[in-house]
């Protein structure tokens, strides 16, 4: 019985470990953008340990130029570069973010004039010392976020600011219609991440179970 026990204790473990950090990923929006837009980025940092985040650092991609940054009560952001803007790092003076709650924090930069795809590596910072390296391959345990520069972005883009008073009343409604389209996608996106992890936590608990009766049914024996 002692080996059911620690079978069934280790894919429980791994069943909620791989739940929990199948959506706690540090991520930055949005994911398609247009050439030269001076695009509104946003990071978004949910904790997944039981102590709280002070601190997150995030490498500006090559080619991306950063403007500037949205201030946030409770967080401090300081620039590292010579002429150009290299990390952006936003330190907690208080709490932090604690376990089970997420920040977002956003900013303004100018895309690269050619169509590329760029990587945002980021730097999660725990108050126990331990630092998350965001900066793997997609796919990978810890992936970093990728922002594809097409001049024909998909449903996913959000609107660009590009810093014109003067654009057309068509401009703003084509903007809303793209706002639109990325609320509806990301939330498509949300719902086919929670699908999967539902999925997957079925056939592991099927599997954990008919593990446990072919371990009795030897016992038995």
């Amino acid at each position: 019985m002692k080996n059911i026990t620690k079978l069934l204790i280790t894919t429980f473990a791994a069943l909620f470990i791989f739940a929990g950090s199948a959506n706690a990923h540090v991520t930055v929006k949005p994911s398609t953008s247009v050439p030269e837009a001076w695009e509104t980025y946003t990071i978004k940092v949910p904790v997944e340990k039981e102590t709280a985040t002070t601190k997150v650092t995030l490498k500006v991609p090559e080619g991306i130029t950063f403007v500037s940054y949205q201030p946030v009560p409770g967080w401090k952001v300081t620039t590292e570069g010579d002429k150009d803007v290299k990390t952006v790092t936003w330190a907690a003076t208080e709490e932090g973010i604690s376990a089970g709650q997420f920040q977002e924090f956003s900013f303004i930069a100018q895309n690269p004039k050619e169509e590329t795809k760029v990587a945002w590596d980021a730097f999660q910072y725990y108050e126990d010392g331990e630092i998350v390296e965001w900066s793997g391959d997609e796919g990978s345990a810890l992936p970093h976020s990728v922002t594809q520069i097409s001049l024909a972005p998909k449903a996913d883009a959000e609107t660009s600011d590009h810093g014109h008073e003067d654009e057309a009343a068509t401009d703003d409604s084509k903007a809303t219609d793209n706002s639109k389209a990325a609320a509806t996608a990301d939330d498509d996106n949300d719902n086919n991440n929670e699908t999967l992890i539902i999925t997957l936590a079925v056939i592991a608990l099927i599997l954990s179970l008919v593990a446990l009766v072919a371990a009795l049914r030897k016992n038995k024996r």
